[in-house]
């Protein structure tokens, strides 16, 4: 197993997916990955771990914590990798935390400027940071 053209060594793998070793410990030491062992205790990926950790990439790319990652692989039989479906179906999961992201952070911005012109430097009646306050809305 250990010199298998399958089975790569922790550096070569991040070399290969351009992570830190640190990081693949990491996302092993998560669940999110897995490694077999030598007979000398170190660790071997099969090459099949490059598509996992580049899901892992693209995933934490669009802000999804590790959580949500491992929760996602949680859906697949256990040390499968994702297939073409089931991406399909991890990204339209996703796609919907996306929006509503991307809605807040436009409301952000939208109020950015309104916020720094008031003058109000109130952290009580910002409806930046209080959405909802009625008299926020009142002031601007």
């Amino acid at each position: 197993m250990s010199r298998s053209p399958h089975y790569l060594t922790i550096s070569a793998i991040a070399k290969l997916c351009n992570v830190t070793t640190s990081a693949l410990r990491f996302y092993e030491q998560r669940g999110l990955i897995y490694a077999v062992r030598t007979n000398g205790n170190q660790r071997r990926y099969h090459r099949s771990m490059i598509r996992r950790i580049a899901v892992i990439k693209i995933a934490q790319s669009l802000g999804m914590t590790l959580e949500q990652i491992a929760s996602a692989f949680a859906t697949l039989p256990e040390h499968r990798n994702p297939t073409k479906q089931d991406w399909e179906r991890l990204s339209t999961q996703w796609r919907s935390d996306l929006d509503a992201r991307i809605e807040q952070l436009q409301h952000l911005r939208n109020n950015l400027s309104g916020c720094i012109g008031c003058g109000c430097l109130s952290l009580e009646h910002c409806t930046l940071l209080i959405p909802d306050d009625e008299s926020a809305a009142r002031q601007f």
